[in-house]
């Protein structure tokens, strides 16, 4: 239903009291009692229907789900400006990148002072999605001081069973990109920095309700400095998006907001993420193809940690090709500093020649040699700090934005110089020493903070922070243009994966998770943000709940990936070793030979992730299911569970049911009849494979 209907006067008195009146006004009363009294817009899926206030309401399958709320807010230094009266509408036909739809456009005015003209694009692709392009103008005879603006901001109506959200922000406390809205939650997810080494992210955010949800976002091919609050509210949760805009609204002028993505969904964030993807797929935005090496299990020395030596690693590359590793990467430890990225030579005595031979040797092992390298950090004392100072993002005050892990400090992707200094980097590392992956690890890789380096006269601040992503497509593009099958990995440990630098990666990690939820939510993410055969590993099991929790990296189609030692831990750890260290016992081996074989077996990373399926949130076991070679593979997660499991995404016939970790039968099931029953604890695998010919 549209929202309640309000008569002229009130609508009049509200403007009045909210500061709306920023000019006199100049419409005048016969017009006032001409306005139409709202519009519906419509594409079947979602409803959003504007009142003679411009106030908004949604409806999903003809259900309303939000309250009614200012459709935009326009903020100034004399308060916020978000009553509107209602001019006119028109529509017409759209073609374009999206393929075809309707556009409406709505004209408003606050008292003749401010004029709000909103587009609105449906699009036959995308049912339940809209794209809503705002921009306001000043149509009054004075300047007006802007601080800001809000857009599709809405209070998604409680439900007795409580609400999830995923938030795209990044956040030092490394918290849970999905997570549950409970009494009291309040996150801003500002996509600039929200500490000096942690920022950026995917610019939408999600809330949804086990029946309906919602996504928010803006659909700009670079990173904008804007916020998607997500509050707990009395009634419901609130989401919306919202952007600093400090400036002097002269007579005249015009303030365009970014294009922004408004979404009303079934499911958890899977799907609006999966739909954000294929958008910016055709605005120019996506991932690049992935080679095939890129699925290779991958093992770490990081378990030797900055204090490895050769020989330690030497001495580990047959037992992890034993196997079945297909990568080896040297992590932290074999340079002097970060910045001049200099070879140790206490490690390395013949520094290139070394490195060269250390890349060489892991070939001959039969493995892949990767290295660990921290673009943009540069270390005091370093040489190249002293000869190019020049270098540095500089904030107003011209100090130095902080890497906090190396405390060191930040270079402007945006600085021509330093683009050239990482390239040269690069032509070393995969041209001259022959390694054939780069890891690319700090949290102060995923955005930068505005610089006011005077040297780099930038034409804005903000370029530094808008042209990271050709910064990292730089470093891509030489990596590749050396070797075609080159991995590139960005590792920005314990962000949220920002998505304008997802055409710079051919490899994504979990990147430091906290836990096996992570690996599992962020996995999630991934299979929506990169596709449903992304090349994702799960990072380090070691950081995996128990520390041997392969199975939430399976279950999820990621990549296997391990960080053991192997015949001894190190002897000196620059950091404390876990209870029983890292090293490889003859327990650990059966079960990590058993996970990397099953993974070798099925290689679900290459399958298709059917995200959909499981709500995350919600559904109780948490449910995850992968299509590979027309077999469903299910995986399912509890503390302990004893009761019925659905078997979603089943096609046509019947299916014999195994376990997918122990090959025990467990029946057989059909799209009609697709409960079991299951008792376990932690996980369960069940592989339905089709039975030729439809009979059980």
């Amino acid at each position: 239903m549209p929202p309640s209907p309000v008569t002229r006067r009130a609508m009049l008195r509200s403007l009045m009291a909210s500061g709306a009146m920023v000019a006199a006004p100049a419409i005048g009363g016969k017009a006032w009692a001409a306005a139409p009294t709202g519009v519906r817009l419509s594409d079947g899926a979602l409803t959003i229907a504007f009142d003679a206030a411009m106030r908004s309401q949604l409806s999903h399958g003809g259900r309303v789900v939000t309250s009614a709320a200012a459709a935009a807010t326009l903020r100034t230094d004399r308060g916020p400006i978000d009553r509107f009266l209602f001019l006119d509408h028109a529509e017409a036909a759209a073609d374009g990148p999206h393929g075809k739809g309707r556009q409406h456009r709505i004209r408003a005015t606050a008292g003749g002072g401010i004029e709000l003209q909103l587009s609105v694009t449906f699009f036959d692709r995308y049912p339940g999605l809209a794209l809503y392009d705002a921009r306001f103008r000043n149509t009054g005879t004075a300047p007006i001081a802007v601080t800001g603006w809000q857009l599709a901001t809405h209070d998604l109506l409680a439900h007795r069973d409580g609400a999830w959200t995923f938030a795209g922000a990044s956040h030092p406390d490394r918290r849970d990109w999905v997570q549950p809205v409970k009494p009291g939650f309040d996150q801003r997810n500002f996509m600039g920095m929200n500490s000096s080494d942690y920022g950026g992210g995917t610019p939408v955010a999600v809330v949804w309700r086990r029946d309906v949800g919602l996504a928010v976002g803006h659909v700009e091919t670079v990173p904008r400095l804007v916020a998607l609050p997500v509050t707990a509210q009395p009634g419901g949760t609130r989401i919306g998006i919202s952007g600093d805009a400090q400036m002097q609204f002269a007579p005249g002028a015009t303030l365009a907001l970014p294009t922004v993505l408004l979404m009303a969904h079934e499911g958890d964030h899977f799907r609006p993420l999966d739909a954000y993807r294929r958008i910016m797929a055709e605005r120019g935005l996506a991932a690049p193809a992935i080679p095939e090496s890129s699925y290779g299990p991958i093992w770490c020395a990081w378990g030797y940690e900055r204090n490895f030596t050769t020989e330690q690693v030497y001495g580990t590359l047959p037992k992890a090709r034993a196997l079945g590793f297909e990568w080896a990467v040297l992590d932290d430890g074999w340079q002097t500093s970060e910045g001049d990225w200099k070879v140790d030579r206490t490690k390395f005595p013949r520094g290139d020649a070394d490195m060269k031979a250390f890349a060489d040797r892991i070939k001959a092992d039969g493995m892949r040699p990767r290295l660990w390298l921290a673009p943009l950090a540069v270390d005091p004392g370093t040489d190249l700090l002293r000869d190019r100072p020049d270098m540095l993002i500089l904030d107003r005050s011209g100090a130095k934005q902080d890497v906090t892990w190396w405390n060191a400090y930040t270079l402007c992707p945006a600085y021509q110089p330093v683009i050239d200094y990482h390239r040269a980097l690069v032509r070393r590392i995969i041209g001259d020493w022959g390694f054939e992956g780069l890891k690319l690890d700090g949290q102060h890789l995923n955005a930068v903070a505005p610089c006011h380096n005077p040297a780099h006269k930038h034409e804005r601040p903000e370029e530094s922070f808008e042209k990271l992503q050709d910064f990292w497509k730089a470093i891509y593009d030489e990596a590749v243009a050396i070797n075609r099958e080159a991995i590139v990995e960005i590792c920005p440990c314990g962000d949220s994966f920002a998505f304008h630098n997802l055409p710079a990666t051919n490899n994504t990690p979990a990147s430091d998770p906290t836990s096996s939820w992570q690996v599992r939510s962020k996995g999630k993410t991934f299979k929506a943000l990169m596709g449903p055969s992304a090349p994702y590993s799960g990072d380090h099991v070691e950081l995996s709940d128990g520390r041997n929790d392969f199975a939430s990296t399976y279950g999820i189609g990621a990549i296997p990936s391990t960080k053991f030692t192997w015949p001894a831990d190190t002897t000196n750890p620059t950091d404390k070793l876990p209870p029983g260290g890292f090293v490889l016992t003859a327990e650990k081996e059966a079960l990590w030979r058993k996970w990397i074989d099953l993974y070798r077996a099925n290689m679900l990373a290459r399958g298709k992730y059917l995200g959909g399926l499981y709500d995350i949130g919600f559904d109780k076991p948490e449910g995850h299911a992968i299509e590979k070679d027309g077999v469903v593979h299910y995986a399912f997660f509890a503390d302990k569970w004893d009761g019925p499991i659905a078997l979603r995404g089943l096609g046509e016939g019947r299916y014999t049911l195994a376990n997918g970790f122990t090959n025990a039968a467990l029946g057989t099931a059909s799209r009609d009849q697709g409960v079991i029953r299951a008792s376990f604890e932690h996980f369960l695998l069940v592989r339905a494979t089709p039975v030729a010919g439809g009979a059980a």
